[in-house]
């Protein structure tokens, strides 16, 4: 065996060992496809107030420019499918990967001993690693790296865990054995689009983030637009409709990782116990949880919106 692929192996095995779900590699070269549909994502302004994602055009674009002289990246999944689900199913909702321990902290976690993994086994290689919080293209280099396709709903899919895990990345100057992207495996089928209460999905393939209730509830900072008003869905933080009732994720199966277990509060509270929520119980319950990014005060404003 030569030494890309003994090395190849090893970040594989122990990715497998930290308790990811699955680990696909690919040339760290620049995304040529990917660069027309962003410029064209951009210009139609479907990521709303989403400023930031107008920053940085060319390093989501060529991983060199993140890591100078890179070879090779890395990329990551891991599961969050929970195994409960909050007993009232008249409350407000909240998106699935956002019950526990914000995922930034425990993926970070998890690739800095990846990394280091790497330094003591093979030796000085240069690298950074990624969690959704650089201008890193995640989904492309997951589907080209060979862990899925893109699917109508912009969501990573895969046939045997369907996409409820997060993405990450290692981008890295060390030259490895490149995976194959996968095929589209979504068909004839709409059922994310049809689904979509505020006809986000405009194109099979393209979602306008500024129609997401995603976007609504989480990124945007003013007052709720009223004419949303009764389209929500009972969603409170984030949105999950076009994973729910995608087939594929009929395979999704319950996560491994205690820190997204969620705290037994989230799961027994009732309609009238969100609606009437302290800043004291907002902190208790989302101590370390995603959910704090929308804030208390963005919390409740969702929440007032939601009521008839």
């Amino acid at each position: 065996m030569d030494l890309k692929s003994i090395h190849t192996e090893l970040i594989k095995n122990e990715a497998k060992r930290l308790g990811f779900l699955s680990c696909g590699i690919s040339k760290s070269d620049f995304l040529e496809e990917e660069a027309p549909r962003l410029e064209h994502w951009l210009n139609k302004n479907m990521h709303g107030e989403m400023q930031y994602m107008e920053n940085h055009f060319d390093k989501r674009l060529d991983p060199t420019k993140l890591v100078e002289d890179s070879k090779s990246v890395v990329s990551l999944l891991l599961n969050y499918f929970p195994s409960k689900e909050p007993q009232d199913e008249t409350a407000p909702k909240i998106s699935k990967y956002a019950y526990g321990t914000d995922y930034h902290f425990v993926i970070k976690e998890k690739l800095k001993r990846l990394l280091e993994f790497i330094y003591e086994e093979i030796g000085e290689v240069s690298g950074r690693a990624f969690v959704d919080s650089a201008p890193v293209l995640d989904k492309a280099w997951a589907a080209k790296s060979g862990l899925g396709w893109v699917g109508k709903n912009s969501n990573l899919i895969t046939k045997d865990a369907g996409s409820f895990y997060f993405i990450a990345e290692l981008i890295i100057d060390l030259p490895l054995n490149y995976d194959n992207p996968t095929t589209d495996h979504c068909g004839t089928c709409t059922a994310c689009i049809d689904a979509c209460p505020t006809k986000a999905i405009v194109d099979p393939y393209v979602v306008d983030g500024s129609k997401c209730i995603s976007y609504f509830t989480i990124e945007l900072k003013n007052e709720l637009p009223s004419n949303m008003k009764g389209s929500f869905d009972n969603w409170m933080f984030g949105c999950d409709i076009c994973q729910d009732v995608c087939p594929w994720n009929r395979f999704s199966k319950a996560h491994s990782e205690p820190l997204f277990n969620p705290n037994e509060k989230l799961l027994s509270m009732s309609k009238s116990e969100w609606e009437e929520i302290t800043e004291e119980l907002f902190q208790e319950i989302f101590k370390k949880s995603a959910v704090k990014r929308t804030k208390f005060s963005g919390l409740t404003r969702n929440i007032n919106f939601l009521k008839k």
